[in-house]
């Protein structure tokens, strides 16, 4: 009875870690999808990030699109941030973390899409503007990262399409400026052109603190 009213009264964290999942968050079911990140043994062997769509691939042919390929000090250069940022998210949904390994890592599909918008944006970036872009990426909410994948991946999605549109657009959105200072500029040109004290700021995705 003892067991029975403890399992009733388990937090939705506390179910959740019951689940077994592979990498960072990806479930352990049939051909589920998620995404990889390839990580070569070599030191300077480039890393790649594919999306396997499982069961929702119309075929075969189309079950892995190869998304990008970072260089090696590219992908040291933002390795340890996304690790953090990913196992902090699945430790809140009471999932376990996980390490970047060498070989194949697992990674959920909302998870993956977000991994693919900062590798996107660095692929081709100035190594000393790519700090600049972690934090404006880290800045980002989920659901602005999401949209980020999406309008990207429509047109210039593919391993090959890097210079291209969205991915150019990337590039210059986190690596050009700091969100930090672009927030402060904000502020200050609110505070100078606000007549009424309580005009709310206006945000792409709404309120912020939602």
């Amino acid at each position: 009875m003892g067991r029975a009213k403890a399992a009733a009264t388990r937090t939705p964290a506390g179910r959740a870690q019951v689940q077994h999942t592979l990498g960072f968050g990806v479930p352990a079911t049939s051909d589920p999808h998620h995404f990889k990140v390839l990580i070569p043994k070599s030191s300077t062997g480039k890393v790649q990030i594919s999306e396997y769509l499982g069961l929702q691939s119309a075929s075969t042919e189309t079950a892995v699109i190869d998304r990008v390929l970072l260089d090696r000090p590219r992908w040291t250069a933002i390795r340890a941030e996304v690790q953090r940022a990913f196992n902090a998210r699945l430790t809140v949904h009471g999932l376990k973390p996980s390490a970047w390994r060498i070989g194949d890592n697992p990674v959920d599909r909302l998870l993956g899409k977000e991994l693919c918008v900062l590798a996107w944006a660095v692929e081709q970036m100035d190594p000393v503007k790519i700090p600049i872009a972690v934090r404006n990426w880290l800045a980002l909410r989920p659901e602005e990262r999401w949209w980020l994948f999406g309008m990207t991946a429509m047109a210039t999605g593919g391993v090959m399409d890097a210079g291209k549109g969205w991915r150019i657009a990337l590039q210059h959105a986190l690596g050009d400026i700091a969100q930090s200072e672009l927030l402060g500029v904000r502020v200050r040109r609110t505070h100078l052109d606000r007549t009424d004290d309580t005009q709310p700021m206006l945000e792409l995705f709404g309120d912020s603190t939602a």
